[in-house]
């Protein structure tokens, strides 16, 4: 009676997918073609999208156009090292994927993270094999308020869940409602962002020596990395990585 009641069960779930399916079927996470399964792209969305791979700077995960053979760091992290110890990104912040990003951080696309997730769990393997805690960049309460949810946290927590790591969505707290970084200069985001992060009051003693892992939506000049990283090593932390979904690539 058991086998025949999971296969009963298994035929209904089949059925209710096939059923929800003909109603709603599942499309492609940028251009909204319908495709064959839920949180997937679509053959010519796939091609567009520039995947980051190897080889990439060791530090801040900048994609190079040659292979060295080797480990190298890049000159920008070599002239002025980050105060995050690496960062890895799935794919290139631009025109094929931006739709997909503002659709999950402005467009309450949250069905997105699990999809999102499994790929920076791919892209970030060696950062979350080391990682102790994942802590989102936090939004302002103001801006979470009008948005309902922080993308970075439903991310953190999916590849919590995902990884079997402690997944904390609030260590890190924004005390001031930053403008937004899209338009600054590179000096102009650190500016931005200088004391705009605190610990949340009676997480010192969780992070005391434990590698944390910093999840964001999109990487553009490392600047919110950067401030997060320097608070968290101040108040403990022994290293902080860096996982995003997408970063910037300068052209050329």
């Amino acid at each position: 009676m058991p086998f025949l009641r999971g296969r009963l069960l298994r035929a209904g779930l089949s059925i209710g997918r096939a059923v929800r399916d003909g109603l709603l079927p599942p499309r492609c996470l940028s251009c909204g073609t319908v495709v064959g399964r839920d949180g997937v792209l679509c053959a010519g969305c796939w091609a567009e999208v520039s995947f980051l791979a190897p080889p990439l700077c060791v530090r801040c995960g900048y994609p190079f156009e040659l292979d060295f053979g080797e480990p190298v760091t890049c000159g920008r992290c070599l002239a002025d090292p980050p105060a995050f110890d690496r960062a890895r990104a799935v794919f290139a912040y631009d025109e094929a994927s931006r739709s997909m990003l503002l659709d999950f951080k402005h467009g309450d696309r949250t069905d997105y993270a699990p999809s999102l997730a499994a790929w920076m769990a791919r892209a970030g393997a060696e950062l979350l094999a080391d990682a102790d805690l994942i802590a989102p960049v936090p939004l302002h309460r103001r801006r979470l308020w009008s948005r309902r949810y922080n993308q970075a946290a439903l991310l953190a927590l999916e590849l919590g869940r995902r990884t079997g790591r402690r997944a904390v969505p609030d260590l890190l707290v924004r005390r001031r409602d930053t403008p937004s970084q899209g338009r600054l200069s590179p000096a102009g985001r650190r500016r931005n962002v200088a004391g705009a992060f605190a610990l949340r009051p009676g997480c010192r003693a969780m992070l005391a020596g434990k590698r944390v892992l910093l999840i964001d939506d999109v990487m553009t000049t490392g600047a919110t990395a950067e401030a997060c990283a320097k608070l968290l090593k101040r108040a403990g932390a022994a290293s902080c990585d860096l996982l995003a979904v997408a970063r910037v690539v300068r052209a050329g």
